[in-house]
């Protein structure tokens, strides 16, 4: 077995995932995700989920060696952002063609593109990313990168993640293994304290991360790395050294939260910002784990005051929008840890949840979805495009929370939607960001535009009264909806 393919089945086999852990020996050997559906929109592929879940480090140059068309799909796919480096938004490709190939000369391209990227911007490092075509012909990205690595003297990271190798998610914890294997550790930092933590699976989606990260320094914790999201390289590179983490997202990066804690004995959890209580919750959890790694205690009643107040200030901006919005409907069609963590929330007004996928969810994500909810019939693993528009078009929801992809199944059933995906331009997280998605709620619902669309068009009246009979001799108007025609009688046609 190569070492390619070994690296996917000890993904398959991780031992921190329930679902993994309730299968028997056969069924773990199947790995973990199901063929893709030639024709279907498969959501991402390995390179698309790699390329997802490091980009976000800002500093560093992201180098796609394939056809131009790799970089060109995958560039700013996820709306993350940046409080300093731009150098992750600029496109580095290879642009391999059919004559590269045919005549061996593709390895020879990445080595020129990697001293054209050092001369040219000097980055702190450089990944380089894998993708079907270059995996296909057999080029050796590890050996080019460690070649130039040796000549230009800065960090070249391999990412081997070709598309083919399986699905998105596949691609995010191959992105995990990448780090610890090149990246982690690498670094010492000569500024280690006791109140040093790592976000891990954060994206600072629309800068979402910085509504949070004001709280944690009001505590007097430091976010040593957040990976990925508004990352740097030495960030990443000296993460080793944190007390403890928090996992956001634990379908993607779970198994670089495991090793890390085994290999530096960095204890984690799995924690939600979204929503007030699981805000309160995680800087609770984060407090409670420095303690038990050496932190002064006095830090627990600093949180427990810190949370008070926020609350207060938030539960008092939400009380305008709780007579709005109570009793209305949703529909949460996005899975994750935004499938429980939202419900939590959306309920915390008074809002009703008529459904939450589960496609992305893991069996602890599932577990806090039955405690809230009370009832399982409101979740379910995926739904149609044909059922999913029969529920919102039979106004059995009153708005429908998802990504872009499912947005205009609630449009043509006319019904309010809002993105609460990747591609959002608001940001959810934490007590300001909860507010955040309850005035979007709000707008969405109470826009006069669903009065207006939801009118019958005027070919879709029905027309009026037969017209009544007229003292006219020789002509009347008769009247079908907006339209007027003109009728002869006979003695216009004798005149004819």
């Amino acid at each position: 077995m190569s070492s390619f393919s070994a690296k996917i089945q000890d993904i398959f086999v991780e031992p921190a995932c329930e679902i993994n852990r309730s299968k028997d020996a056969g069924a773990r050997k199947k790995g973990c995700s199901k063929p893709l559906t030639p024709g279907a929109a498969a959501g991402g592929c390995a390179f698309d989920g790699a390329k997802v879940a490091l980009q976000p480090i800002t500093d560093v140059a992201h180098l796609v060696h394939g056809p131009l068309a790799c970089e060109g799909n995958s560039w700013d796919n996820r709306g993350t952002a940046s409080s300093g480096p731009t150098l992750w938004r600029t496109s580095f490709t290879t642009d391999l063609t059919e004559l590269d190939i045919i005549m061996g000369q593709s390895e020879r391209r990445l080595f020129h593109a990697l001293r054209q990227i050092k001369e040219a911007y000097a980055p702190p490092a450089i990944f380089v990313y894998a993708t079907c075509v270059t995996e296909l012909i057999g080029d050796d990205i590890g050996a080019v990168c460690k070649r130039a690595a040796e000549k230009f003297g800065l960090p070249v990271v391999p990412i081997n993640a070709p598309g083919f190798a399986g699905s998105k998610n596949l691609g995010n914890k191959l992105a995990g293994e990448a780090l610890l294997d090149h990246v982690i550790g690498t670094v010492e930092p000569d500024d280690v304290g006791p109140y040093d933590i790592n976000i891990l699976g954060e994206f600072n989606l629309s800068g979402e991360f910085w509504l949070v990260r004001p709280l944690l320094d009001r505590l007097g914790v430091r976010v040593r790395a957040c990976i990925p999201g508004d990352a740097r390289y030495r960030d990443v590179a000296c993460s080793h050294r944190a007390r403890a983490a928090m996992l956001v997202c634990s379908t993607a990066l779970i198994n670089l939260a495991r090793k890390m804690e085994e290999h530096w004995q960095i204890p984690f959890f799995e924690g939600s910002f979204y929503g007030i209580t699981a805000t309160s919750q995680a800087l609770r959890r984060i407090a409670e784990l420095l303690v038990k790694r050496g932190a002064d205690a006095e830090i627990l009643d600093r949180t427990d005051t810190l949370i008070a107040e926020e609350e207060a200030i938030a539960w008092k901006r939400l009380e305008a929008y709780r007579p709005r919005l109570q009793g209305k409907r949703v529909l949460i069609n996005s899975g994750g840890v935004k499938s429980w963590s939202l419900v939590h929330a959306l309920m915390e007004i008074g809002m009703e949840i008529v459904g939450t996928s589960v496609k992305k969810s893991t069996v602890e994500d599932k577990e806090r979805i039955k405690q809230v909810l009370k009832d399982e019939q409101h979740m379910f693993e995926s739904m149609a495009p044909r059922d999913l528009y029969t529920m919102l078009s039979e106004r059995r929801a009153d708005i429908m929370l998802s990504g872009g992809r499912t947005q205009f199944i609630a449009l043509k059933a006319k019904t309010p939607w809002l993105d609460i995906n990747q591609e959002r331009h608001h940001p959810y997280a934490g007590y300001d960001g909860t507010v955040e998605l309850v005035r979007q709620i709000d707008l969405a619902i109470h826009s006069p535009i669903w009065s207006e669309v939801r009118e019958p068009a005027p070919w879709e009246v029905d027309p009026v009264a037969e017209e009544q009979p007229s003292t006219h001799t020789h002509t009347e108007t008769a009247s079908i909806g907006p339209l007027k025609t003109r009728r002869h009688d006979a003695s216009d046609l004798a005149e004819c």
